[in-house]
């Protein structure tokens, strides 16, 4: 039986498993599992085929053990079952060979051209991906899209997808990662029946095939799908192939493959840039609702802090808004710093109590001088004791350490000034200004 516990245990474990197994292979076997419930020392799962049962029991088996042992201790075993109901896998050792092969992933509903934000730094690929999607053949085929994780490539498939059967209801589409495409066609050697496998794949209208890199040094499967971009492409249908690298830079893929993705467009997808990021998460705030209010400062700091890729930059929002709305919290930029210390740690440059006390200074007029001084007078003491809380919000400093940089102080003044700006901030709307405007700057 489900709990609330398992459930709060399963949202968890399933944020752990994403970033361990890479998003590619979460949202391809580990997103569609489904919690069953707890039954003593074992945790039942749900998997929507016996091969992707199979596939996650040998590939991930001791990877959800040991993420829902790290939160429930008792839990000792998890299995995985197709359906709800009826005899589990066990998370033991490897699988016995597959069934031959399931049907591709379908086509993700989700994702659309309209909910897609375009900037300079994938517009040719977005206007490329809306001609695949058109009625009437593109004047290219297949399309090449290519860019590092989390910049939108598999929206942009999904959206290629969505769009083409709304102008197509009668089309067949099939959307299949490469490590699939190479698990499904191996599982059919196994079984003797590559013919299924090759009429099912050769016989839809829009092929799509995500992270074509994974098949780099497979032989047998590259050969398998050299013909089968042949017959697709051969037989007027479109194709859609996705890498994180270029052509001409893919690696240990043979030349006659590398030269027939090249033959149609290729676009790449590069970082978005700040003005990207800020329209991103103005979009996904806004389709929050009234369910969490998310100021502009922010929005400004994500975008701002968070520059590897999209779906970290989305990711890190869905932390806090989430976190904020199971605490009961307002989101704010405190609270944003606090959930995402670890992430904005991999993120931050390292800043110093120098560059502190010099943009405190230049903020109000001063010199690093004063700030250090026995100056007792207001227009000095109040920018000294700001920087003070700076220095302890913003650094990993201690407290003696802050207190020597700033004229050898003792620490306890440091914890004085901190609990007084603390206190300023709530009371005095014009000190909470300042500081969140000496924030911005020190964060940029």
């Amino acid at each position: 039986m489900e709990s609330t516990a398992d459930r709060d245990t399963w949202f968890r474990v399933r944020s752990a498993l994403k970033a361990d197994a890479g998003d590619h292979s979460y949202e391809a076997w580990l997103a569609p599992l489904v919690l069953v419930g707890c039954d003593g020392d074992t945790v039942r799962l749900a998997a929507p085929s016996p091969f992707a049962a199979d596939w996650v029991t040998s590939h991930y088996g001791d990877l959800l053990r040991r993420h829902w042992s790290t939160h429930q201790p008792a839990i000792r075993r998890v299995a995985v079952q197709t359906g709800t109901a009826g005899p589990a896998t066990p998370l033991v050792g490897r699988a016995a060979a597959p069934p031959a092969v399931s049907q591709p992933l379908p086509v993700d509903a989700r994702y659309s051209f309209d909910n897609f934000i375009v900037g300079k730094a994938n517009e040719l690929a977005y206007n490329a991906a809306l001609s695949m999607a058109e009625p009437g053949m593109p004047g290219f085929n297949p399309l090449f899209l290519h860019g590092t994780t989390g910049l939108g490539k598999t929206h942009l498939m999904h959206a290629i997808g969505n769009a083409y059967l709304a102008h197509h209801p009668q089309g067949r589409v099939a959307y299949l990662s490469a490590e699939k495409f190479m698990v499904e066609f191996m599982a059919a050697l196994r079984a003797k029946d590559t013919i299924s496998f090759k009429q099912r794949l050769r016989s839809v209208d829009l092929l799509m095939i995500d992270d074509v890199q994974f098949i780099a040094g497979k032989e047998s499967t590259q050969e398998e799908f050299f013909h089968t971009m042949n017959e697709i492409i051969g037989a007027g249908k479109r194709l859609v192939i996705t890498a994180d690298r270029s052509p001409q830079n893919l690696e240990g893929i043979q030349d006659r493959i590398l030269s027939r993705m090249a033959w149609g467009l290729v676009a790449d997808i590069n970082p978005a840039d700040y003005e990207l990021r800020l329209n991103i998460l103005h979009a996904k705030v806004a389709a929050l609702g009234a369910r969490v209010s998310v100021p502009d400062d922010v929005i400004d700091f994500l975008a701002r802090k968070i520059t590897a890729n999209v779906r970290e930059l989305e990711g890190a929002l869905n932390r806090v808004t989430a976190f904020a709305t199971l605490v009961g919290k307002p989101v704010t930029l405190e609270f944003t710093r606090e959930t995402l210390a670890d992430l904005l740690r991999a993120h931050e440059k390292k800043l110093t109590i120098d560059e502190i006390q010099r943009k405190v200074a230049d903020y109000y007029g001063l010199k690093v001088a004063d700030l250090l001084s026995e100056r007792r007078a207001r227009e000095v003491a109040r920018p000294r004791q700001i920087a003070m809380y700076l220095a302890k919000k913003m650094t990993p400093r201690s407290l003696p350490e802050i207190g020597r940089r700033f004229g050898k102080r003792d620490h306890t003044t440091v914890m004085h000034a901190v609990k007084r700006v603390e206190q300023l901030r709530a009371d005095d709307r014009e000190i909470d200004s300042d500081v969140a405007t000496l924030t911005r700057l020190l964060d940029g």
